[in-house]
């Protein structure tokens, strides 16, 4: 049977994208050389743009800025055409370009929003004229293939003086290079109509060459899966063809397709996983897709797109940046004379956006070099580990830092990555410093520490004390395990379960509703006979507990109705089945339900109906209806001082509503692009608002608003993965945090929020061992200050409850940390009753210190002396001269301030001398 028939990729289908998500402000132009012109990272896009002859190299991002446009940018980077420009496969932020000026430099970008570094990081100069090619290994790190115009040569970076090796030379110009996957062989063709493949360890000459290309104007080759080789150029009539080689046996190629007729040479991309490669001629205004077979015919064409603007370059972005969640198996970048168009290739499936289709999706290579360079030129052979595109799976990307400069020169914002002459298996050793360019020398010992971090700490901006925070699962004892039959299917607006100090509550999937009880004195195995449980007669869309009385759980339904459950003291011992109180108002199924922080028997709920409706519980009645909601209403919540309530709707919009003063919204915003869900919280004494949501790429983010501007959209947006599932955020207002994950994650996220740039500061996250179904968290009075906890969450798994707690690392544990732990109100009393909030009564918490009797605050600690490092007496104890006593006076002046001139501790790092960063 032909494969190209049954192939899951056979209806693979290109999608380009709308005209206002194209990339603007591009000019390309035409140069000749024989570099693709634009290359791209899971973040970057670096392209070759005509001004300032050519030397200049444009920089954008892959996906826009938070107000949904691109930045483009150009870095000067020679003085001559650059030819040629790659990422690295494991940095995404380095950047190496090859020019006519006969340099290769490597450049450590930042985002485009920011300045870029005005001097490469390496520079090497092989003194062979032009440089036409250059291409990362794809299994070490700092390891590089150069095309000089006649020889290819093999670079480790970190040895700048020299090439590794340089290959035989070739009779005429280079046109192309490629590594094999596994990066033992390098292919190249040539202007001599020659193929030829190198092993450069083992020998400088060829292990397979023969002249078989049939006309010398131009070719490309790339490596495909295993040993089949892709070479594209033109036949002796000059037609376009592309053709499929046994890199075993060059003499004849295994088979061949000719394409349309055009002067500009073909571009191939390939795809290791799927086997789908796309070819874009130079000039051309189509891209054909074909699916590499690994048995006749070999090559069965796909799909042809047709594109609006000729191509001047085409680059694939690396599989980690893919919308899976849409089935999208390669995503392309066009470059064009004015401008980069993205276009998709997406399989079309059932469920797509909903599910992670794992048959389309097999492991693929990951961003951890398995090698340095000088390991594999000793012969190492290892790949890079594979990972999982799955969602929930795949590694988080290393957060953006903002690190210190180096000299005067790091722009801020950059990559804070290794360098790439540093490879994860070699160390860099801090270089030494003679004593006399030691400041404070007359003093007899150099700047402590602290001085150095102060320092440092200055130039970095923001720093988070939860940075390094601690998610840990507590121990077994703690654990109620042997739960059987919990409903894992509650709807997306709910948290799945509920929890309060004492006791939790879990719905079950049985019929009637049910819902379990458990109270958290009592953990360890639950038995395997049947449990008293609340019977709630219908299915449960949603629950919490009723934060002034632990005792009183408030249950919505599927039926519209609300049902209000009294749990006697000591836990259920028998099954309830009458509620204490049922609410009926709504017309259709209720989505959520919430508890007012401050008024006692207030409750606000919103349903299908497209209303929300508040209720004082005391009656029994409902008091106020809101509409203005044009679809499903994704989340609520109360402002801290109970004020105002915040809604996110499915319709895209966010609103603010003062119930008591108008059934309208006060305030009104653009929410986030997807449709798929969505939360909200007060954030920061309430004068912001963070709302969780989706990108319409399905990429799930979050997004901070001033609350008195909502019209004017967020003002900062973070973007953590591709999930199904909603980000189900818990602010904790003590400290700042904000603790993110959405039911059925592995990983929980934590960030800190500040009311200034760069409002969300990236902390340590957790990941659990299996998904999760749920993680709720208890009052902050819940938490073991002798621990630094700062937030202790219950997490449900298919059989059990499992306390987490968020710890804070801190060496003085025996003091009570007070610039962790201000005062926390007194949440388990009311500040008013809901006639009296109804009436426009305002009332406000309590606050009282988690300070336990027996500890001091860390901040009243007795100081400790510090510590100072003496120099050997014979640096100093020298016959000086008044001039220079009076000058090491001044500098030791200088140090004790915190001598800004000192180089800062990241430049040992660097595994450079200094000499080697003058270009």
């Amino acid at each position: 049977m032909n494969r190209f028939k049954t192939s899951k990729f056979k209806n693979t289908t290109p999608k380009i994208a709308k005209k206002d998500e194209w990339i603007n402000d591009v000019s390309a132009g035409s140069f000749s050389s024989q570099g693709n012109h634009i290359k791209a990272s899971s973040r970057l896009v670096a392209f070759n743009t005509d001004r300032a002859g050519g030397g200049l190299v444009g920089l954008t991002s892959v996906t826009p800025g938070s107000n949904g446009q691109w930045t483009v940018t150009q870095i000067s980077c020679h003085a001559d055409l650059v030819t040629d420009l790659d990422f690295s496969p494991f940095d995404a932020s380095l950047l190496a370009t090859c020019s006519a000026d006969e340099t290769v430099k490597l450049w450590r970008l930042c985002d485009p929003e920011q300045e870029q570094p005005s001097s490469p990081e390496v520079t090497l100069r092989p003194g062979q004229g032009r440089l036409e090619l250059l291409h990362f290994h794809p299994t070490s790190s700092g390891l590089l293939a150069v095309g000089a115009a006649r020889s290819p040569l093999i670079w480790d970076t970190s040895r700048q003086d020299a090439p590794l090796a340089a290959l035989e030379q070739h009779s005429d110009q280079l046109h192309s290079l490629s590594w094999k996957r596994d990066g033992s062989l390098l292919a190249s063709s040539s202007k001599d109509k020659m193929l030829r493949v190198f092993d450069p360890r083992a020998q400088l000459t060829p292990v397979q060459s023969a002249k078989s290309l049939q006309n010398n104007k131009d070719s490309r080759i790339l490596w495909a899966k295993d040993d089949l080789l892709v070479t594209t150029g033109f036949d002796m009539m000059r037609g376009r063809e592309v053709k499929l080689w046994d890199s075993r046996k060059l003499s004849s190629s295994v088979n061949s397709v000719s394409l349309s007729s055009s002067s500009g040479i073909v571009i191939p991309l390939f795809d290791e996983d799927t086997g789908l490669l796309l070819l874009s001629g130079m000039g051309d205004t189509g891209i054909d897709c074909f699916e590499v077979l690994s048995s006749e015919p070999f090559l069965s064409q796909v799909s042809h797109c047709l594109t609006d603007n000729s191509t001047r370059g085409v680059a694939a972005l690396p599989k980690m940046a893919l919308d899976v969640m849409s089935c999208e198996v390669m995503h392309v970048l066009q470059l064009t004379d004015s401008c980069i168009v993205p276009i998709s290739y997406q399989v079309p499936r059932k469920h797509s956006g909903q599910e992670f289709h794992e048959d389309l999706y097999p492991d693929t290579v990951g961003t951890t070099p398995a090698l340095s360079a000088e390991e594999w030129w000793q012969g190492g052979n290892q790949q890079v580990e594979k990972v999982s595109l799955h969602p929930d799976k795949r590694p988080k990307p290393a957060a953006k830092q903002t690190p210190a400069k180096k000299e005067a020169d790091q722009p801020r914002g950059c990559s804070t990555s290794s360098s790439p002459l540093t490879t994860p298996s070699s160390s860099s050793a801090a270089p030494s410093r003679s004593p006399s360019s030691t400041s404070g020398l007359s003093s007899g010992f150099v700047p402590s520490p602290s001085q150095s971090s102060k320092n440092i700490q200055c130039l970095l901006g923001t720093a988070s004390k939860f940075r390094h925070v601690q998610g840990v699962v507590m121990h077994r004892d703690t654990h109620i395990t042997n739960i059987r039959n919990i409903n894992l299917t509650t709807p997306g607006e709910c948290d799945g379960f509920c929890v309060n100090s004492q006791r939790v509550a879990v719905p079950l999937a049985i019929s009637g509703g049910q819902i379990a009880v458990f109270e958290r004195s009592e953990p360890g195995r639950l038995p395997d006979t049947a449990l008293p449980t609340i019977q709630n007669s219908v299915n449960v869309a949603d629950m919490c507990w009723d934060p002034f009385d632990p005792h009183r759980l408030a249950v919505a339904g599927d039926d519209a109705k609300i049902r209000v459950w009294r749990v006697p003291k000591g836990g259920l011992k028998e099954t309830i089945t009458e509620p204490e109180l049922i609410v009926q108002g709504h017309t259709e199924k209720i989505y959520s339900i919430k508890f007012h922080p401050l008024a006692s028997g207030l409750l606000v709920s919103s349903s299908y109906d497209l209303t929300v409706r508040l209720w004082n519980l005391e009656t029994g009645e409902q008091v106020k209806l809101l509409p203005g909601h044009q679809d499903q209403v994704f989340g609520m919540a109360w402002s801290p001082d109970g004020k105002l309530l915040a809604t996110v709707c499915k319709d895209g919009k966010v609103r603010i509503y003062d119930p008591r003063k108008s059934t309208a919204p006060v305030q009104e915003g653009a929410g986030p692009e997807g449709h798929r869900g969505a939360r909200v919280v007060w954030v920061c004494e309430g004068k912001y608002l963070l709302v969780s949501g989706f990108d319409s790429r399905s990429e799930r983010g979050v997004y901070l608003y001033s609350a008195d501007l909502l019209s004017s959209g967020p003002i900062a947006s973070t973007f953590v993965n591709v999930s199904p599932s909603t980000l189900i955020p818990f602010y904790d207002s003590d400290t700042s945090v904000v603790i993110l994950t959405g039911k059925g994650d592995t990983r929980v996220y934590v960030y800190e929020l500040v009311p200034e740039d760069p409002y969300f500061i990236e902390c340590s996250s957790f990941n659990s061992s299996e998904p999760h179904k749920g993680l709720v968290f208890l009052p902050k009075t819940e938490c073991n200050v002798r621990d630094v906890e700062i937030a202790v969450g219950l997490m449900l798994t298919k059989t059990s409850i499992e306390p987490v707690a968020f710890k804070v690392p801190r060496v003085k544990k025996e003091f009570f940390q007070d610039d962790v732990y201000t005062d926390t109100v007194v949440w388990w009393e009311p500040a008013l009753t809901a006639s009296a909030w109804l009436s426009g009564s305002n009332g406000q918490h309590k606050k009282i210190s988690l300070k336990p009797k027996d500890m001091t605050p860390v901040s009243e600690a007795p100081k400790e002396a510090p510590v100072r490092k003496y120099l050997p007496s014979s640096v100093y104890l020298e016959e000086k001269t008044d001039e220079q006593k009076k000058d090491e006076l001044l500098s030791a002046m200088v140090a004790k301030l915190g001598n800004m001139d000192d180089p800062l501790p990241q430049e040992s790092f660097e595994g450079v001398d200094e000499d080697e960063w003058d270009d």
